[in-house]
């Protein structure tokens, strides 16, 4: 019997309906890591979520590519997203310092 040494977790959407995330592959990470890296540069709360929500939206390709991103924003909101991101990416938003340097980085709140 195989051993899964990943963790897969289902996430309620804002219309009611689910979805399992789990790790994405490689190539979808290789995409989403470039799209992360733009946060760097990032000049505005706005322009930071607008990049979150593009990886976002790479990572839920994987497991829902009929979604578009004009759609994930009315089926997310930001712990969800934070939650997506974490189990697809292991990106952890949700880490008080990961969240304070994002916040230095734009200069607004973003919990």
């Amino acid at each position: 019997m195989a051993t899964q040494v990943y963790e897969t977790v289902e996430i309620e959407l804002q219309d009611g309906s689910t979805v399992t995330i789990k790790p994405i592959n490689i190539k979808n990470l290789r995409r989403l890591m470039a799209t992360w890296n733009k946060t760097a540069e990032a000049k505005s709360e706005d322009e930071f979520l607008d990049i979150l929500l593009e990886c976002t939206n790479i990572a839920f390709s994987q497991f829902n590519p009929d979604v578009t991103k004009e759609q994930l924003e009315e089926l997310l909101d930001l712990q969800t997203m934070y939650k997506i991101l974490e189990v697809a990416a292991d990106i952890k938003l949700n880490d008080p310092n990961l969240l304070r340097e994002a916040q230095e980085a734009v200069g607004r709140n973003l919990t």
